[in-house]
């Protein structure tokens, strides 16, 4: 069989297919054949005789373990940032303001359009964002900059009047203000935001990822209907939906984990996902202990979006439609908000981030039965900004092992774009708590490298028959792998159903 004309019909692939001489990852026995027959695998054994008509593909030995799993993106920002103005590298207002120059000078955007850029860390700033330090290398062209984490959103004078505040004080929109300019800007034509979607799902099956949960703030089933039916068939996708827009779920009679019709298996009705707190660069996480240097502020302990009551009816009116909770909980006070109101419903699911906890609040994760839905990269974008605004508690944040060995079930994700759709990255952040040759941070919250496998493949830590045939093959065991080469793990292939979705086999 040629690997590269593989069919990419369907989620499964009907023909049989033994990969041939294959390590098992979390195994210590000898190579095996696995035979894959209707999109599972079926069997798994030495020398497999093969039947007429099954392909064979020799792995050589490679090791073959279960697909990865993104457990939280956004897809569509993820597409976009990928071809926005990376402000990732900036030191400071100033420096922003001169990439962004360097741009208008070297590829401005067409007359009228706006220059949009992506990934600046403010937090730690010597200088502050100001709509004048961008007018003076903006002229008359209309600048948006979203933050790495999407919670700001810093606009120069023309683009301030051009989204509706022009009155603004300072040019830097927190929260749901820059939601909304943030959903504005990205308003592009259907035709060519597909497109940039099935190559960022491209490229997330060359790095072994066979699904995500895609939590993108608009209303985003239909849109993977049309995706699948164009032929974008890279991921399983499990779509979230928002408060905004539950009532045109529930009309349909939509419940998480229901197959979305037309896509043949590969679109799923996702999470209800509620955000409840900002974020920590913003300083909007919601805290039960102020900022360091904002104590005695209105605002010094973040920002609630909801009151008690309020949560306790959204996510009643979710799970009783059948809709599993996803929780947007960053700070501990939004932790314990959470926490106490999936208690009063009683209807499980999941805080998304959870990065800082409250010790009282680890077991409670584990004795509701809550998912930790968290993003390891996150640390280490936060580190130092964690060291300055949550002096003398980061001992609990980012704290994976703690909620780990209370029992608490992990999954791991990018939030891409704040992070790259990269599951080895998230691994890689993990079991190191490191990056760029630094000094480990709170090395005692390290995950162990199965531990940090398995919450990337939806808790599968092996392959086995009757499993379904999404799997990926790397060149060498990625359970003892050095944690600075998991960053950059080379994958050999990636099957969905037991199609081929990415192969460099060589």
């Amino acid at each position: 069989m040629s690997l590269v004309d593989a069919p990419t019909g369907g989620a499964e692939e009907a023909r049989g297919l033994i990969l041939k001489d294959a390590r098992l990852v979390g195994s210590d026995g000898p190579p095996v054949d696995v035979l894959i027959e209707s999109g599972e695998v079926s069997v798994i054994a030495p020398g497999i005789t093969p039947a007429p008509g099954v392909d064979v593909v020799d792995l050589g030995g490679r090791w073959l373990a279960p697909g990865l799993w993104d457990s939280h993106v956004h897809m569509d920002q993820w597409a976009l940032a990928r071809r926005r103005l990376d402000l990732s590298t900036a030191r400071s207002a100033a420096h922003a303001a001169s990439l962004v120059g360097e741009k208008l000078r070297d590829d401005p955007p067409p007359s009228g359009q706006p220059l949009v850029g992506y990934g600046f860390f403010d937090a730690l700033w010597a200088d502050e964002p100001t709509r004048g330090v961008l007018d003076s290398v903006s002229g008359d062209v209309p600048v948006v900059l979203v933050s790495n984490d999407l919670h700001a959103a810093w606009l120069d004078s023309a683009a301030l009047a051009r989204y509706g505040y022009g009155g603004h004080p300072t040019g830097l929109l927190r929260e749901q203000d820059a939601f909304d300019v943030s959903t504005r800007v990205s308003a592009v034509p259907d035709e060519l935001l597909d497109g940039w979607v099935a190559d960022a799902s491209a490229a997330a099956a060359a790095r072994g990822v066979v699904g995500i949960v895609d939590l993108e703030m608009s209303f985003s089933i239909d849109r993977w209907a049309r995706r699948v039916a164009g032929g974008d068939r890279s991921l399983r996708v499990s779509a979230g939906v928002y408060p905004a827009d539950l009532d045109r779920v529930i009309e349909r009679g939509l419940r998480t984990g229901d197959v979305i019709d037309g896509t043949g298996g590969l679109v799923t009705m996702g999470p209800f996902k509620i955000i409840t707190d900002g974020s920590l660069n913003t300083r909007t996480a919601f805290c039960h202990d102020p900022y360091a240097g904002l104590e005695g502020t209105p605002a010094g302990r973040g920002l609630s979006a909801y009151d008690a009551d309020e949560l306790v009816d959204w996510l009643r009116r979710a799970s009783s439609a059948g809709l599993v909770p996803a929780v947007h909980a960053i700070g501990d006070a939004a932790n314990t908000l959470a926490l106490d109101a999936l208690e009063a419903v009683g209807c499980g699911g999941s805080i998304e981030h959870a990065q800082l906890v409250d010790a009282r609040d680890v077991a409670r994760f584990a004795r509701l039965g809550i998912v930790a839905s968290v993003q390891p990269e996150h640390a280490m974008d936060d580190r130092d900004v964690a060291d300055r605004l949550w002096a003398g508690r980061t001992d609990r944040a980012f704290a994976f092992e703690s909620l780990a060995a209370a029992g608490v079930t992990l999954r791991l994700g990018s939030d891409a774009p704040v992070a790259p759709l990269d599951p080895w990255v998230s691994m890689a952040a993990a079991v190191s708590r490191s990056r760029d040759g630094r000094e480990a941070w709170h090395p005692e919250q390290r995950l162990v490298s199965s531990v940090a496998l398995a919450a990337s493949t939806r808790g599968r830590s092996s392959v086995e028959a009757g499993s379904v045939a999404d799997l990926v093959v790397t060149e060498t065991d990625p359970l003892s792998a050095a944690d600075v080469d998991l960053r950059a793990f080379d994958v050999a292939a990636t099957l969905l159903g037991g199609r081929f979705t990415h192969v460099a086999l060589g």
